[in-house]
């Protein structure tokens, strides 16, 4: 069949690859190559699909139903991996290869993973059991992390955002004070993290699938290691379009915090200025590709943490 890219995929690859790159130009004849080398047959790509790769729903030469997922490398697909065969299927979906194969694989992001429900999220549901569910899937992925430099930490991640943050301040002095707030705020978390833990790295409702091993599983992992309340902020904010559209928005998102910080013993305080690190930080990103809907949501949402 033709690999055709999701336009949605198209557009985001569009925002954030490097001048050059020629990915998404050679992604048809990639997973071509991909399906014929493993005997795969191909059901459908999956639509709307994510930001950062193709997936496709496929079956293995035995008939098992199975997920076939490429990545660019600046994905880190096979930090992916890594996180998946750590977890190895307690709270995520299920790595269905322990290696990436052969060089090829690796070099062209290739992960073969379990099928889930995957027009079934946890964002289906009513808001507050969907938090619930959520919370208790993201809760199951906290252990910790393999020995050794596997992955990029807290710090070191956000050392880069607080990088592209300044820049993006600079050119946007009306957002100034939001980002010199969120960097005060990482400053102080960074002084005294409370744990080290293996995280999901951007955890939210849509990242939680409907599965048959258990209700719900996790997907799409950018794992990082450093403290809970890092990986449970991203949380905060979904649905941030209802919040904002809410006379009650800040007083929702207050509640929000507390009732996450208090079923996940995860301190308010440090939940709270997480949430307004990854706001902020989300929001000038957005604003530096030119979604500037999206900039606006997430800037005036972080407002209301400071």
């Amino acid at each position: 069949m033709a690999f055709e890219p999701p336009q949605r995929l198209v557009r985001a690859i569009g925002e954030t690859a490097p001048a050059g790159d020629d990915w998404l130009a050679r992604l048809p004849a990639t997973a071509e190559r991909v399906v014929a080398r493993r005997g795969l047959t191909v059901e459908r790509v999956q639509v709307p699909g994510g930001r950062s790769s193709l997936v496709a729903l496929v079956r293995r030469a035995d008939g098992t139903p199975a997920v076939l997922k490429l990545a660019p490398p600046r994905a880190r697909p096979e930090s992916e991996r890594a996180a998946l065969a750590h977890w190895a299927g307690r709270g995520a979906v299920q790595l269905l290869e322990s290696d990436a194969g052969d060089a090829g694989d690796a070099a062209e992001g290739v992960l073969l993973l379990e099928r889930l429900h995957p027009d079934v999220s946890v964002r289906s549901l009513p808001e507050a059991k969907a938090l619930l569910e959520a919370a208790g899937t993201l809760r199951r992925l906290w252990v910790e992390p393999p020995a050794g430099p596997v992955f990029e930490t807290v710090a070191e991640r956000t050392a880069r955002q607080a990088t592209a943050m300044r820049a993006g301040a600079e050119a946007d002095p009306e957002a100034a004070a939001l980002v010199e707030a969120a960097l005060t705020a990482r400053a102080e978390l960074l002084a005294a993290p409370p744990e080290r833990l293996l995280l999901h790295g951007t955890f939210r409702q849509s990242k939680v699938l409907a599965g048959e091993r258990m209700p719900w599983l996790a997907v799409g992992p950018d794992p990082v290691v450093g403290e809970c309340a890092f990986d449970l902020a991203r949380l905060v904010r979904d649905r941030v379009e209802d919040l904002i559209a809410a006379p009650s928005g800040p007083a929702t998102t207050r509640r929000r915090i507390k009732r996450l910080a208090e079923s996940l013993e995860v301190d308010q305080e440090r939940l709270r200025g997480w949430t307004l690190f990854r706001a902020v930080e989300s929001g000038i990103r957005a604003r530096r590709v030119g979604r500037e809907k999206d900039a606006e949501l997430l800037l005036e949402f972080a407002g209301w943490l400071q």
